[in-house]
């Protein structure tokens, strides 16, 4: 893998990073403490890449993400990923996991199961914690046995994760006929 760049974006849950290589999307940050701090984790994640101009599918991309985080009802699924960097076993986690709609969630077992893995739910939240397209691969939407919200690796923790079900919630819920404007 060759990450080429990487940019920093403004979303409504802060200051997010994302890199990528001329095959697709490499790695997404959420917000540190500061910007300074988000572009250094995401540095740190792909020593390779630079600052440059985010070419137009990083754009569309950077423009679905912010879209998705003020509420739209998308699932990014048509941004272009580079997997080249991913062990098998987190593939196939990330391609279950990917599939899953705003406003759904699954749990590790669901996911493992999904895999042909049953049993392996812990390994399914190791994976989870590594992903390194969070959103991309909506990882917030996976929770544990019961529906309990499990561990979140992203900044902030379960806060990030109960505020991105949020507003996805709330896009799914506007969508439906009863509570659209006008319906």
């Amino acid at each position: 893998m060759s990450t080429q760049g990487l940019a920093l974006f403004d979303t409504p849950i802060g200051r997010c990073g994302i890199s990528w290589s001329a095959r697709g999307i490499t790695g997404l940050q959420f917000p540190g403490d500061n910007a300074e701090a988000t572009r250094s984790e995401l540095a740190r994640r792909f020593p390779e890449a630079r600052d440059i101009e985010p070419p137009a599918f990083v754009t569309t991309a950077i423009a679905a993400i912010i879209a998705l985080l003020e509420g739209a009802d998308d699932d990014l699924t048509s941004i272009p990923l580079d997997p080249d960097h991913i062990p098998p076993f987190n593939q196939r986690v990330y391609d279950v996991t990917r599939a899953i709609p705003p406003g759904e969630t699954l749990t590790y077992g669901e996911v493992a199961a999904a895999i042909g893995e049953p049993g392996a739910a812990r390994a399914v939240g190791r994976a989870l914690g590594e992903n390194p397209y969070p959103i991309l691969i909506p990882c917030h939407r996976v929770l544990a046995a019961g529906g309990k919200m499990g561990g979140f690796s992203g900044t902030g923790g379960i806060a990030t994760k109960r505020r991105i079900l949020a507003i996805e919630s709330r896009a799914k819920l506007d969508a439906l006929p009863l509570f659209k404007a006008g319906g």
